[in-house]
């Protein structure tokens, strides 16, 4: 049964990383669930409730998170949210990450949460992560 995989990872900054799990989307046991409409709204504005729960419907639709850590992650509102939506006790995804650089922040709601973290930004860093991903949180 194919692992599927929401990804969450900033919009603006990461996108070529999303493009590459694209392309790696073709290997038969991963399956990744991309949402194809960048938020481009505040977090806390009008149409964001809209969007969280478009968000939430196709987060429900994975049984894993993976996070593409980036230079502004750590910033990112919407990426918090994604990682806190994903720990709630109706999704309990499981969460693995990998980060862009090793320099790069973790975003806080990472920590303490048990996420496998892929040393490198590889198919096989990635499936490993994936591979040793749990919900215990």
């Amino acid at each position: 049964m194919a692992k599927k995989v929401f990804i969450s990872y900033d919009h603006s900054e990461d996108r070529h990383y999303k493009d590459l799990l694209r392309a790696w989307d073709a290997n038969s046991n991963f399956e990744f669930e991309f949402d194809q409409r960048s938020p481009n709204v505040a977090i806390n504005s009008e149409d964001a409730t809209r969007i969280k729960q478009s968000l939430a419907r196709k987060m429900g639709e994975a049984n894993y998170l993976l996070v593409i850590v980036g230079e502004k992650s750590h910033k990112s509102n919407w990426m918090q949210w994604e990682i806190e939506r994903a720990k709630q006790s109706d999704m309990k995804l499981r969460l693995a990450a990998v980060k862009i650089s090793s320099g790069y922040t973790t975003p806080s709601a990472l920590l303490g949460s048990g996420t496998s973290f892929a040393v490198s930004f590889t198919r096989d860093g990635i499936i490993n992560a994936l591979n040793s991903a749990s919900n215990n949180y």
